[in-house]
């Protein structure tokens, strides 16, 4: 049973990447579309930036410290590619070239996001694998 909840929680550390990638998605289209300005854009990206990759590196951590190799081998790519990012100081975005990397931007989120789709139906899978096997028992 205790799997199940591994699985269940990892679930919610998804879909709340999912949000915040959608949220990040949503503030490009804004400004994509002259809804916003580009400094309110720039800083409501910037402000859940960080936690989005807080809450990629939890969801790795989390996945290697319960066992499960395989979904932290998947996790560890994006996980790499935040790490490489926030290193070299590439991960806010600037307000004044917002304009020039806004195709760029959106297209990184849509990797993003489309990465976190796998990930999610892979760990429903494995949820749902998990408790039919929990069930036979």
């Amino acid at each position: 049973m205790g799997d199940l909840y591994v699985w269940l929680i990892s679930f919610f550390i998804i879909i709340a990447l999912l949000i915040l990638i959608i949220y990040q998605l949503m503030c490009l289209a804004d400004l994509e579309f002259d809804y916003v300005n580009p400094y309110d854009s720039s800083t409501r990206v910037n402000s859940v930036i960080l936690p989005e990759f807080i809450t990629q590196g939890v969801l790795c951590v989390f996945f290697f410290l319960t066992g499960h190799w395989v979904m932290s081998i998947l996790c560890g790519p994006y996980l790499f590619y935040n790490v490489k990012l926030y290193m070299q100081k590439q991960h806010l975005v600037d307000v004044t070239e917002i304009f020039n990397m806004l195709h760029k931007e959106k297209k990184q989120r849509l990797f993003k996001l489309g990465y976190l789709v796998l990930l999610l139906f892979l760990c429903i899978f494995w949820m749902i694998l998990t408790a039919l096997e929990d069930h036979d028992d």
